[in-house]
């Protein structure tokens, strides 16, 4: 915590925006512990592969490639070449860090979709904007077991448009990751009126809270939940000890973090490849 408080005298420090992305990259470990996957953590890349047709869970993200241009080639025809034999889509992530850094332009030569840039933001955890008003009814609960976890699913399912269809390899991921031996993430739901409609998760990596699966369900939005649901888990890293928190905003949800004193430092482009019959 020592070196996040001496970051957070200067938020444009290069370590601050390193730390955005690194805590990314711890979340995605979640996958080592997961029997489903096959997780590797390479000195190029760290990537998993499952059979999941889902592209989150075929993920490639820290390229590290110092290569020439042919190796950096042969590297993502590999990854593709991995996921045409089982048959799934795969997301790539980079960001500042990425190497080389027309990575994201050479993705999109072999066919990758360039979805959506996420903005790679922090907050100090001793000036967030804690005056939020709480709709009548709502209320934020820890999720402590397996129950409540599949509970909190409902409203992370529907808010971000999931098909219903990858809700159990979702499930069973996440009882691994929050349940697990010394596993630093946490999630939390949200009800109104005593119906879960909104989510959120807290992940402790890279000395920085992590804010991930922010969602509310279509019907429950524009009364200020997405912001509850972001400042709690930072109020428990603020009570742990952390001076810093970051997340990973979409272009709908940045304006809520703003609200809560959060700035753009880095943005991290997403890239997402289908088999052919699904281009």
């Amino acid at each position: 915590m020592i070196a996040m408080n001496n970051i957070l005298q200067d938020l444009f420090t290069p370590a601050l925006v390193t730390a955005i992305e690194a805590n990314m990259f711890d979340f995605f470990r979640m996958f080592s512990h997961w029997p489903q996957a096959e997780f590797h953590d390479d000195p190029e890349l760290l990537w998993t592969m499952t059979d999941i047709p889902f592209p989150m869970f075929n993920n490639r993200m820290r390229a590290k490639f110092t290569l020439e241009d042919v190796a950096v080639a042969a590297a993502i025809e590999a990854a593709i070449a991995r996921c045409q034999a089982n048959n799934v889509p795969m997301l790539w992530l980079i960001g500042p860090t990425t190497m080389p850094t027309d990575l994201g332009a050479r993705l999109e030569t072999y066919g990758f979709l360039h979805t959506e840039n996420a903005a790679g933001m922090a907050v100090d955890l001793q000036a967030l904007n804690e005056d939020i008003p709480i709709p009548a009814g709502f209320t934020i609960e820890k999720v402590n077991d397996s129950v409540a976890l599949k509970t909190w699913f409902r409203p992370f399912i529907a808010g971000f448009g999931i098909h219903d269809s990858f809700t159990d390899p979702f499930i069973d991921l996440y009882e691994c990751a929050v349940f697990g031996a010394g596993m630093p993430l946490h999630a939390y739901t949200g009800w109104l009126n005593g119906e879960p409609v909104a989510s959120s998760s807290l992940y402790y990596g890279a000395g920085v809270a992590g804010i991930y699966d922010v969602a509310t369900v279509p019907e429950a939005r524009r009364q200020g939940i997405g912001a509850l649901m972001t400042l709690a888990p930072l109020r428990d890293a603020r009570a742990m000890g952390y001076r810093a928190g970051i997340l990973h905003g979409s272009e709908m949800g940045s304006n809520v973090y703003r609200r809560l004193g959060f700035q753009e430092y880095c943005s991290i482009g997403q890239y997402v490849w289908r088999p052919e019959h699904e281009q």
